[in-house]
């Protein structure tokens, strides 16, 4: 994620916080100053350190579940408004799924029990609920926060873990495809009650509304993409009329290429026609303004570790690229050459063709074997 950096690696996942955090840090500090000197303005920054612990802590949750799985989580993102596990994909198989969601929840519940079990059952929850106050209790605040999150994070809609445990429980009894939309139609409707609610009672509330209405909406399309593009095969979505690059070419031969076609992701070839690599649009403009035109294309793009062929089937060729954030896939042939692209966008076509069709119908130009 741009405008974050690596704090640590635990367990092989990297721990990052965006540079907003920074600032949240700074504004929660200055607050508190103004409330209670200097004391308040330590004791109110260790709170949202405390806290977005605990959310880190969350969020390996999900991640060593998902690493049961087989599933790697490459990184976890701290961000003001939470956090963020970037993990290569959900499971397929709906209990599994399951499984995963309900995982950071828990890690909450048992964080709020131990608290509990330290502070004592005879909490006080007006000073709980008010979490701006510096006087408060920490610890109190901190078992309070953990039982916000717990609630929040189970409300069934998307991208909270409640949307995900809904789909996976609906999923055991219909079609992944399905049990998403009806998921993620829930979640919409649950965005339109916070929006409303919030332009009476809080502007916060809008803000989620959005946050989760657009969540929902991505979630929904992801899900009816891999639903389209069941049976088909890699021959049926690839780019085919394409323009290379040579492992001699500079950035200047690239920008020229650039502006010749529409391609935004550029292959780089070897004498003998093998990938070496890919040269995106946003590395062509960053090596232009850092290192200039006469930079060879091999220093700056990105090396392929992932291909396909083009009998695969197409699911495997999206899961590639979504495990491994693939700006795009080159095709290659047995004898390890170069016959296409899959991209994004010839992708998103593909799908608004495939819709429109009779279910398990194709265009007749990419007609291809079973």
């Amino acid at each position: 994620m741009r405008w974050s950096i690596k704090i640590a690696k635990v367990a092989g996942i990297e721990v990052r916080i965006h540079l907003t955090f920074l600032l949240l840090l700074a504004f929660i500090g200055i607050s508190y100053y103004h409330v209670g000197g200097r004391a308040a303005a330590f004791e109110g920054v260790g709170f949202i350190l405390l806290l977005f612990a605990c959310v880190l802590l969350h969020e390996f949750g999900h991640a060593i579940a998902a690493k049961a799985f087989g599933i790697q989580t490459p990184d976890i993102t701290l961000l003001p408004i939470g956090g963020v596990a970037r993990m290569q994909r959900m499971p397929e198989k709906p209990w599994q799924e399951l499984v995963v969601a309900i995982a950071g929840p828990l890690v909450n519940v048992v964080i709020a029990g131990v608290l509990f079990l330290v502070i004592g059952l005879g909490i006080n929850w007006g000073e709980a609920a008010d979490l701006a106050d510096p006087n408060g209790s920490l610890l109190t605040k901190l078992a309070a926060v953990n039982v916000m999150l717990v609630l929040f994070n189970l409300i069934p809609a998307f991208p909270m873990d409640g949307g995900r445990v809904l789909r996976s429980l609906l999923a055991m009894s219909m079609s992944h495809a399905k049990a998403t939309l009806i998921a993620a139609r829930i979640g919409q409707a649950i965005a339109f009650a916070f929006g409303f609610v919030g332009l009476f009672v809080n502007p916060l509330l809008v803000f989620i509304a959005l946050f989760v209405y657009l969540g929902a909406s991505s979630e929904n399309a992801m899900a009816q993409m891999k639903e389209v593009s069941t049976g088909m095969r890699v021959t049926d979505a690839m780019v085919t009329e394409l323009v290379s690059l040579g492992d001699a070419d500079t950035i200047d031969d690239a920008v020229d290429a650039l502006l010749r076609t529409s391609q935004q992701e550029f292959p780089v070839l070897d004498r003998g026609g093998h990938v070496l690599g890919l040269l995106t649009r946003d590395l062509m403009i960053k090596a232009l303004r850092e290192t200039g035109p006469s930079t060879p294309v091999t220093q700056v793009m990105r090396r392929c570790e992932q291909a396909v062929h083009p009998n695969d089937h197409f699911e495997e060729a999206f899961r590639l690229m979504q495990e491994n954030a693939c700006p795009a896939l080159p095709v290659i042939d047995g004898a390890g050459r170069l016959v296409g692209l899959v991209t994004p966008e010839n992708i998103g076509e593909l799908m608004m063709v495939r819709s429109i069709l009779r279910e398990g119908e194709r265009p007749a130009w990419k007609r291809s074997e079973a």
